[in-house]
């Protein structure tokens, strides 16, 4: 395990690459974009159970950390914005509060990480049928398949989701 002064050698030896890495991945014209996801990469690497001594590419191994942080941080930005693009669409009087809309977004983007790597199709049926309340014959009407193919996807994104919570 690291220790105080190998945490600080190894921020030390790759803080100034990293910085340079995120703000030519992003196009970034704000140095304290990068810093911040610099610090978020550092966070995660020190705090994983990788002893980091013993890993042979440091710099591959946090420009690995950097990338799905920018890619949580994408599908952050897409399903809040997604969520309040329906909260302004719908006519409803009643406006949520900060606290409830962040709950909302968590459990939006909790639901998005638990259907990674799943097809186009199975997800999308899930998502009409949960989300949308949409019967699996309209489903199948929307999709262009059978009403059992839709079971079929809606079993299989389950058994994903199920698989995925138990790890």
């Amino acid at each position: 395990m690291l220790n105080y002064t190998g945490m600080d050698l190894f921020v030390r030896d790759n803080q100034f690459w990293l910085l340079r890495f995120l703000q030519k991945k992003l196009n970034l014209h704000c140095h304290h974009d990068a810093q911040d996801l610099s610090q978020d990469t550092f966070i995660r690497a020190l705090t994983s159970s990788i002893d980091l001594f013993e890993v042979k590419e440091p710099r591959a191994y946090l420009a690995t950390i950097a990338n799905r942080l920018i890619i949580d941080k994408a599908r952050r930005k897409r399903i809040e914005q997604a969520y309040l693009e329906a909260q302004l669409e719908s006519s409803q009087e009643y406006a949520p509060s900060c606290e409830e809309v962040h709950e909302m977004i968590q459990k939006l983007e909790a639901l998005s990480r638990l259907l990674e790597g799943l097809a186009d199709k199975p997800r999308r049926a899930f998502l009409m049928a949960r989300l949308d309340g949409l019967k699996y014959q309209e489903i199948a009407q929307e999709l262009n398949i059978s009403v059992s193919m839709v079971q079929k996807y809606i079993a299989q994104t389950l058994l994903h989701c199920h698989s995925q919570l138990l790890d």
